[in-house]
């Protein structure tokens, strides 16, 4: 049987890096475009060809605001973001760039601002394939019963930034 080679999605100038979470161990993804990925520990497959790099302007930056939400002293961030997707994706992923902090809305509220109402599994598709979790906030959409469901990390990922946005709202 032939093998076939693993092609990277991502411009030849990009790096990746590690950083540790309370969430776990996150591996970001940049290129002189912007960031492209944050991907969860359990992401074990690392894209082909990328090498490590512990200075890449964006990573730092990325870094940087990605430990200051995790010590609730940031709640908007301000990161050049190079998302790669269907016409669908992006605009499902911009609508959740749009859902304000601590606040949740479900896939059907969603599928509603995008425009069609009917497209609730399909937003929950997009979402579940969002590249750049946190940062554009999918953990912010709920089921419409009121419960967790769908989430790339692990609903205790879900559950743990849901709270710490929740949680630093009522310290202010």
């Amino acid at each position: 049987m032939k093998k076939t080679k693993i092609i990277n999605p991502f411009p030849g100038d990009s790096v990746y890096d590690e950083v540790s979470s309370p969430i776990g161990k996150l591996t970001l993804i940049a290129s002189s475009a912007g960031l492209h990925a944050i991907q969860w520990d359990s992401d074990r497959e690392k894209p082909a060809d990328l090498c490590l790099s512990k200075n890449q302007k964006i990573i730092e930056q990325t870094k940087k605001q990605l430990e200051e939400y995790f010590q609730g002293r940031r709640k908007i961030f301000d990161l050049p973001l190079a998302v790669t997707g269907t016409d669908f994706q992006i605009e499902a992923w911009k609508e959740l760039s749009k859902i304000p902090y601590a606040a949740t809305i479900t896939y059907a509220e969603q599928a509603t601002r995008i425009g069609n109402k009917n497209k609730a599994r399909a937003v929950g598709l997009a979402n579940g394939l969002n590249p750049i979790p946190i940062i554009i906030p999918c953990h912010r959409v709920i089921g419409s019963n009121g419960n967790l469901v769908g989430f790339a990390g692990g609903l205790d990922k879900k559950t743990y930034l849901l709270n710490l946005e929740k949680n630093t709202t009522s310290l202010n």
